[in-house]
């Protein structure tokens, strides 16, 4: 997986949130950021991603950080 995609969804986290998953090892932090994409498509995220694209990236972050 290219950094860039877990450095978006480090940057997508809350602070704590960030600080605790930048702590993890890098394939835990791989295996979450894909989680985040797969989120970032579903479709009721959509029109928040058009509204808000970092409204939505930061939806889905929270969502695979707290585990919905």
């Amino acid at each position: 997986m290219p950094t860039q995609t877990v450095e978006r969804f480090l940057a997508a986290l809350d602070p704590e949130h960030r600080e605790d998953i930048a702590g993890r090892p890098r394939e835990e932090q791989e295996r979450l950021a894909a989680a985040w994409e797969s989120e970032l498509a579903k479709d009721d995220l959509d029109t928040l991603d058009e509204l808000s694209p970092p409204a939505a990236e930061r939806e889905a972050a929270r969502r695979v950080v707290t585990g919905e």
